[in-house]
């Protein structure tokens, strides 16, 4: 085969590199799907909510009452977003009345794993941390 031909069907000439199927990914980049996603998980409520699913899947309500302190607005839009970025599956129930439960995705499952180890973490550390934030406001008064 020809160049030519080559280049007609989409292949590169021999010699020559083409353009690659892989997808790049990179979460400093602004326009990158990964970012946004980091982003809403990332966010006080979208945390809390995944962690909360990573426990159970809950209903709407039963979850709100879980995540302490989150509106009913904020929890919706935390979940449409954790929805679209395919971490968290919203199943209508068809039962009398309908009901909805979220629970995690595969994917999901592994990223509130991850938050959970970042979780547990911080709550070993809240003495440590309490001292810090005393010490640095004690610094700091006036």
């Amino acid at each position: 085969m020809s160049c030519e031909r080559d280049m007609a069907v989409g292949e590169p000439c021999p010699g020559e590199v083409g353009p690659s199927d892989e997808f790049v990914s990179d979460v400093f980049a602004r326009g990158c799907s990964s970012r946004a996603a980091l982003e809403d998980v990332g966010s006080k409520w979208g945390m809390l909510a995944m962690l909360a699913l990573g426990e159970d899947s809950y209903r709407f309500n039963a979850l709100r009452r879980r995540v302490e302190g989150v509106s009913e607005k904020m929890l919706s839009r935390t979940l449409q977003l954790l929805e679209r970025d395919g971490l968290v599956l919203r199943e209508v129930v068809s039962t009398i009345p309908a009901r909805v439960e979220y629970s995690l995705t595969a994917l999901g499952g592994l990223v509130a794993a991850q938050l959970r180890v970042l979780a547990d973490l911080f709550e070993g550390s809240a003495a440590e941390i309490s001292r810090a934030r005393t010490a640095y406001d004690a610094e700091r008064r006036p």
